[in-house]
């Protein structure tokens, strides 16, 4: 570890902090020159490697990331002009799905029409090892799709449980106020929270920590999340 690292570690000296007090001090000890993105790491009381444990689902952040994400709709019909209106970057049918396929990725998310996924489903293992195939559990598979353009333009994440049962999703910037940072960090908490398995027992969320990009962790006290 570097001595910027060391130095920013030695600031974390409580075993865990009330979420309100942690985001102050996540700006304070992030020392790299570019401006870090803050991540929410949560330990889960699950196996995800049984599909009925598995945690999925997506939250709209009150202060979206602070990056401007690039939607493409891939649509038919009069679901292209809703897509358009609504604001997506780039909308198509299946001469989109071919514009994918030659190689185009400037795009951060992608909706879908049902009607749209036999053709999107060539794009799998294109899309798939990117984390933007289009999924109905994310709101991605869908006939609203301006109503999902504009959630994913305002900031809408989707999180998923890793095979070690851990969560990790960020929340913004360290250029974020503070109350922003902990604003956006209780939506994703809570709807982590929502998605519990009824199968999971236990305790569901065993420990949360906070971090930038290169800062030091910093533990996160349950209580002040309602997590317990």
């Amino acid at each position: 570890m570097g001595k910027k690292h060391e130095a920013s570690k030695k600031m974390v000296d409580k075993p865990a902090y009330p979420l309100p007090e942690a985001m102050p001090l996540i700006k304070k000890v992030a020392f790299a020159k570019f401006d870090e993105s803050v991540e929410v790491s949560m330990r889960l009381g699950v196996d995800p490697k049984h599909a009925d444990q598995m945690v999925r689902g997506t939250v709209v952040l009150p202060h979206g990331l602070g990056k401007v994400t690039r939607v493409i709709v891939i649509a038919s019909g009069e679901k292209v002009r809703e897509a358009r209106e609504a604001g997506a970057d780039e909308v198509g049918a299946e001469d989109l799905v071919q514009k994918i396929q030659g190689g185009w990725m400037e795009f951060d998310a992608v909706v879908a029409t049902p009607d749209m996924m036999k053709s999107v489903g060539r794009l799998g293992k294109i899309l798939g090892p990117h984390g933007l195939m289009p999924n109905p559990k994310t709101g991605t598979v869908t006939v609203d799709v301006a109503r999902a353009v504009k959630e994913l333009k305002a900031g809408k994440v989707e999180f998923r449980v890793d095979k070690t049962g851990i969560i990790h999703c960020a929340v913004g910037k360290v250029s974020f106020d503070a109350e922003k940072l902990a604003d956006n960090a209780k939506a994703l908490i809570a709807s982590v929270i929502r998605a519990k398995p009824a199968s999971a027992k236990g305790h569901y969320v065993r420990n949360i920590v906070i971090s930038s990009t290169m800062g030091p962790a910093v533990p996160i006290e349950l209580a002040s999340v309602d997590a317990r």
